[in-house]
């Protein structure tokens, strides 16, 4: 399949900016744990002494960095089907493809540079795996999941799915980085030019290569909590260094965000108007009280969330 990229000029808004963001935290994940048998992740929201607030509306972060599987001569790996309720799961594909089904009707495989935004809301189950063609050959895998909260107002609203390919995601390049620098605008606004993801919240989620060298601007308001994933290389960061597999989190207290990169990196900015309401977690479902909570449970046993097809195999 052949795709294309949209190349854009930077506009003006990212040439005088007001105060820079000061970095507050940076975490790193710990551990790589496996979800299910095809996801080798580091979690990096939550993490220790990063309160909810602070990373809100985004509930989960995990990072699943570069590693190469075998070739798999039957079966696939990932998770079988799962229930989810009250938010959005989005995942990005550096490397390698998933292949997704929901009970919803929507299906789907993402590949390297494309995107898969579900909206759970009032609940549907789905499951997750490597695609079949690259479960066979095997070869290096990348991805990214995050867990997006929706407001209460919007958490019983009806599934939805978007499968965003490279070829939809506008690609501006970053002023004075040269050809190896570029922002690829999922969500959000970067340099004039807005992604195609449509989200219940304002979101900016910006997925970044940067030559060495090369000092990255974004305006941000200042109330939107904004971290940044370093996937690859290094940045400084406000007199600091961040690096690879770490996650920066930056004080809401200036109106863009300013990178510079020591070495070449790959980054994923992340930023959202924080959504000020009461979370109520367990597991898969995250509501407002615990009374939802005991809702989307009962709602779950009783087959509220659809009903798994019969051809049990996901698909290639």
């Amino acid at each position: 399949m052949t795709t294309t990229t949209q190349t854009l000029s930077p506009s003006a808004s990212t040439r005088s900016l007001p105060r820079a963001r000061t970095l507050e935290s940076v975490h790193g994940g710990g551990e790589l744990h496996w979800v299910g048998d095809g996801f080798r992740v580091n979690t990096l929201v939550p993490s220790r002494g990063l309160p909810q607030e602070r990373t809100s509306p985004f509930l989960l972060l995990d990072y699943h960095p570069r590693y190469e599987y075998p070739a798999l001569a039957e079966g696939q790996r990932g998770v079988g089907w799962h229930p989810h309720r009250g938010f959005e799961t989005v995942t990005l594909a550096f490397e390698g493809s998933v292949a997704h089904r929901d009970t919803a009707g929507h299906s789907g495989v993402i590949g390297p540079g494309d995107v898969q935004w579900m909206t759970a809301a009032s609940g549907i189950l789905h499951e997750e795996y490597h695609a079949k063609s690259f479960a066979r050959g095997g070869g290096p895998f990348e991805m990214l999941q995050l867990w997006v909260n929706l407001p209460g107002a919007k958490k019983m609203s009806a599934p939805g799915y978007q499968p965003i390919t490279t070829a939809q995601i506008p690609v501006v390049p970053v002023e004075g980085g040269g050809s190896t620098s570029q922002v690829r605008v999922i969500a959000g606004e970067y340099g004039g030019t807005r992604g195609p993801a449509r989200t219940f919240t304002p979101i900016t989620l910006l997925d970044v290569r940067l030559g060495a060298g090369t000092k990255l601007e974004v305006p941000v308001p200042a109330h939107y909590n904004t971290l940044v994933l370093v996937a690859s290389g290094r940045v400084s960061a406000d007199g600091d260094t961040v690096t690879t597999g770490e996650l920066a989190v930056f004080a809401n207290d200036g109106e863009h965000l300013s990178l510079s990169a020591v070495e070449d990196t790959h980054l994923v900015v992340l930023a959202g108007e924080p959504i000020h309401e009461p979370i109520a977690h367990m597991g898969p479902f995250v509501m407002n009280t615990q009374r939802e909570l005991v809702q989307a449970i009962h709602d779950f046993e009783a087959g509220e969330f659809g009903e798994i097809p019969e051809d049990a195999a996901p698909r290639s």
